[in-house]
């Protein structure tokens, strides 16, 4: 089986590349594309890497004419750039995606499994006590509304038998390895990623906000599932939402603080941010995951043990700013 990772130079889109390349049972060869040349693995599978433009409709039909078996389509504008961009945030998010989906279409007798990564910003308030699979869809942010529509894409193209699509609504993941980038949602890993290895982090919002996480982990899992999982008993409602984690941002703190001690949590500055608590305040906070854990999806065990991973791939083991 061929897969081509569109999004591969992201983080979720590298260690997917990574964790299919250290595992050559999966599949039999490899193509990543995105903006940027991405960073090829070792790995004995036939690979290529190249740039891929979504929003160029020539070249996303020349990178499917390949006919890959599975697609994993990870690209996209993130939330707080597609807020602040509107047209680039449409252009990529949404007619990228659906040029993707065009040029599967054109293909005859040609029908690849599309794993497509969503997002929980599909739901916006006011929210019951836990979100399940079939609450409304309102989204309340640009980037949200995108996503929104590509989940609608993606039901209707797989209901006309052009592609066999998984929709996986990432909650948000967390903690990101590497710098900041311009997700709104970044200061979730911000506040722990750097106090581990002995920097400081801004806090932009209060304590008190509520989330949904997963570990990079949790959502490589995912996505390595929702390749070969039947798809049969998704019915027309090929989107799903993860299981994750919810957890405020003092709970975070404390098991920052259980994991690393009082040196990593005073390294979090508070500087209050009236644009991110805006978009923060319409996203949900807590999901009722059990049709995506009876499909097999398995999330994460507590968020000690989110922080301790990180600590584990990305530390060697080690706290920067443990005592």
């Amino acid at each position: 089986m061929q897969a081509l990772i569109i999004g591969a130079a992201g983080m979720v889109g590298a260690r997917l590349a990574a964790s299919l390349a250290a595992d050559p049972g999966a599949i039999t060869g490899l193509t990543l594309a995105d903006v940027v040349v991405p960073r090829p693995h070792a790995s004995s599978l036939p690979a290529d890497a190249g740039t891929l433009d979504l929003t160029d409709a020539a070249a996303v039909r020349a990178a499917v004419a390949r006919r890959p078996e599975v697609i994993f389509h990870l690209a996209a504008i993130v939330s707080g750039e597609a807020e602040a961009d509107f047209e680039k945030g449409y252009a990529v998010n949404f007619d990228g995606t659906r040029n993707l989906f065009e040029a599967i279409r054109a293909q005859a007798d040609y029908r690849p499994r599309v794993v497509f990564t969503s997002s929980i910003a599909v739901f916006g308030a006011p929210f019951p006590e836990a979100i399940g699979d079939d609450f409304l869809s309102a989204p309340l942010t640009s980037y949200g509304t995108q996503k929104a529509m590509g989940e609608l894409l993606l039901n209707d193209y797989s209901r006309k038998g052009y592609l066999d699509g998984v929709g996986v609504r990432l909650p948000t993941v967390c903690i990101r390895p590497g710098v900041p980038n311009k997700a709104a949602s970044g200061f979730f890993s911000n506040i722990l990623r750097e106090p581990l290895a002995g920097k400081e982090a801004v806090l932009p919002v209060s304590d008190t906000v509520r989330h949904w996480h997963a570990s990079p982990r949790a959502a490589i899992g995912f996505l390595r599932h929702a390749m070969t999982m039947p798809t049969e008993t998704l019915g027309a409602r090929r989107c799903l939402s993860m299981p994750g984690l919810s957890a405020t941002v003092a709970e975070q703190i404390e098991a920052l603080r259980r994991v690393a001690g009082d040196k990593a949590v005073a390294l979090i500055r508070r500087q209050p941010d009236e644009t991110i608590m805006r978009i923060v305040a319409g996203w949900p906070e807590t999901f009722d995951a059990s049709r995506a854990r009876a499909l097999g999806f398995l999330g994460d065990p507590s968020f000690d043990a989110i922080i301790e991973q990180h600590v584990a791939d990305e530390l060697g083991g080690t706290v920067g700013a443990k005592g």
